[in-house]
């Protein structure tokens, strides 16, 4: 089962104790506190001798996952075709998507959807053909 390692390694340094020492006061074997310190792993006999030894309460050990939230950020990157893409029937040749999003993704940023509001609106003249990138990056802490 699932045990708070980070918490025994505090307590365990608060007490100035080496693994030894924790392992002769819980009566555990050194290997084991040094299994449980590593994969934060420990039966329920091993997490009450701990508690003892500690003075903590068999529950303060228990394992409790934190749910974080990861947080984004987002920006619009305009792309502008001096041409358009669409001039009546004839195709325009296309801005170099590939370079522009892999130069964003150097900082971080992914695109999450390509917008033409030109296009949605029906408009189409020669002015026709720019895009909205909306990107997004993960905001680390």
């Amino acid at each position: 089962m699932k045990i708070n390692a980070a918490l025994i390694l505090e307590l365990r340094h608060k007490k100035l104790w080496s693994q030894d020492e924790l392992a002769i006061a819980s009566g555990l074997n050194l290997r084991t506190i040094q299994r449980i310190e590593k994969e934060a792993s420990a039966s329920l006999q091993s997490r009450k001798a701990l508690a003892s030894a500690l003075d903590v309460d068999t529950s303060a050990l228990e394992y409790t996952e934190l749910i974080k939230m990861k947080q984004y950020e987002y920006k619009t990157l305009e792309i502008k075709n001096k041409e358009g893409f669409l001039t009546g029937i004839k195709k325009q040749k296309m801005p170099d998507l590939a370079e522009i999003f892999n130069e964003e993704g150097k900082h971080g940023w992914l695109v999450v959807q390509i917008l033409t509001p030109d296009l949605a609106q029906g408009v189409w003249s020669a002015k026709a053909g720019n895009m909205v990138a909306v990107m997004q990056r993960e905001i680390l802490e």
